[in-house]
């Protein structure tokens, strides 16, 4: 009945006007103006009669339900040539946020949340209703259409594989520096010269280190035609604001040198080891040798195990590629059934990530790992650590802050999203980390 699903549409707007109107005042700690009550009385009014007429439809529904299945019941009973032929239609109410639509998602959001419309609450009202059955149905009104995802395509970018690897932590409810220590002088032991001789006594001694709380952010400029007419505008910018601080983040930790307001990264950081890869030619054997040197440079240094090697894709493409037997036959394989004379198992096709081991160590793709370092400006490093040493301290799950200010470009109708996080980053014992560099790094398929 089409009129009765006008009618339950009317009633739902009404609802979500009403929610809006006390909401408003609500947020903004007052009584409902004159105005308000006014409204508010005349769409109760309006409601109840909705609500009687509805009931009148529904009742008349389920009376013809009966008397439809009253009908096929006495049909059944007759000969087959004398029974009645019914059909049955199935009505399928439009979405309310559908490609093509009246209504935008992401600009009811906008305006439902800073603007406290009534009419636009209304319908993220009915858009949660619509998505109730689904696995994000208490969040529904929070979930875009599936139709929206499709419609833009982000910015390719780089994640943060090498950050998520690290030992993280949370940042302290307060403060801008973190103090770590790490004992450099420990307790001595001895044999007892004899019975009742005195013990070797000692003074343990630490080495303190103080890591500084870094920002970083980024603002985007929006104008507000773009937010009001754009379809899914918004949502666009922030995802890609969350992707880039994210980015910088796993290349700051890496590369960062300390400066401008800078992390210090691995790269940069003072007291690792160095294992350099000298060739001509670049060989998968030659770097085989470097990766077990490295792997036992972090062992003998800490007398704990090495977790991870860190490469850019490029080079795990290239140890791949080139690890080839006399016989063409490659060394590496993506396989765990590999024979006991590889070097390696894995997968090339990984941009990022966790790829494969190397002589038992897993190995990790991270493209923030620089390519235009050495002489030549044309080599990347390997990174072989024990990442339980390498500390990242954040907020909450590592995802930045996101705030809408649409007050500053008033004037220009102008709309700034800003993004923002604190984070720090240190390395208790230098030693767990050994970096492979030389001209052996610049070779590529």
């Amino acid at each position: 009945m089409k009129l009765l699903d006008q009618l339950v549409e009317e009633r739902a707007e009404i609802t979500g006007t009403q929610e809006g109107i006390v909401n408003l005042a609500a947020e903004e700690s007052r009584d409902l103006t004159d105005t308000e009550d006014t409204n508010l009385r005349d769409l109760k009014g309006r409601a109840d009669e909705l609500d009687e007429r509805i009931a009148e439809l529904r009742s008349v529904q389920v009376a013809n339900l009966e008397a439809a299945k009253l009908r096929a019941e006495v049909a059944n009973t007759e000969e087959p040539e004398e029974r009645a032929a019914g059909r049955v239609t199935i009505v399928d109410e439009p979405m309310t946020y559908r490609e093509g639509g009246d209504h935008d998602f992401f600009v009811d959001a906008y305006r439902s949340a800073v603007h406290g419309d009534p009419a636009a609450a209304g319908r993220l009202e009915r858009h949660r209703m619509e998505m109730r059955d689904s696995s994000t149905s208490n969040f529904a009104g929070l979930v875009p259409p599936q139709y929206l995802v499709s419609l833009a395509q982000d910015k390719a970018r780089a994640s943060r594989p090498f950050a998520d690897a690290c030992n993280r932590q949370p940042l302290p409810a307060s403060g801008t520096d973190i103090t770590i220590t790490r004992l450099t002088t420990g307790a001595t032991t001895a044999a007892q010269s004899a019975e009742n001789a005195a013990l070797t006594e000692s003074s343990p001694d630490d080495t303190t280190q103080t890591i500084s709380l870094k920002t970083y952010g980024a603002q985007v400029d929006l104008s507000r035609q773009a937010l009001d007419r754009g379809v899914g505008v918004s949502n666009l910018v922030i995802e890609d604001l969350v992707a880039s601080y994210a980015q910088k983040i796993d290349d700051a930790i890496i590369s960062g040198d300390g400066s401008s307001g800078q992390h210090t990264g691995v790269l940069s950081y003072s007291g690792t080891s160095s294992v350099t890869y000298t060739a001509a030619t670049a060989t998968a054997a030659g770097l085989y040798e470097k990766l077990l040197s490295a792997v036992n440079t972090v062992q003998g240094s800490i007398y704990k195990p090495a977790t991870l090697i860190t490469m850019h894709p490029r080079r795990w493409a290239w140890f791949v590629g080139k690890g080839l037997d006399d016989s063409n036959r490659p060394l590496v394989l993506p396989t765990m059934n590999a024979p006991q004379n590889a070097m390696g198992i894995g997968n090339v096709n990984v941009p990022q990530g966790t790829v494969g081991n190397i002589a038992g160590v897993p190995v990790l793709l991270d493209a923030s790992i620089p390519t235009n370092l050495g002489a030549g400006t044309d080599e990347d490093r390997v990174l072989v650590a024990r990442m339980d040493d390498c500390v990242l301290w954040e907020d909450g799950s590592g995802a930045p802050n996101v705030v809408e200010f649409d007050q500053i470009g008033a004037g220009s109708l102008t709309v700034k999203l800003v993004s923002w996080g604190y984070s720090a980053f240190g390395i208790k014992d230098p030693a767990a980390v050994a970096i492979i560099s030389g001209t052996g790094l610049n070779d590529t398929l």
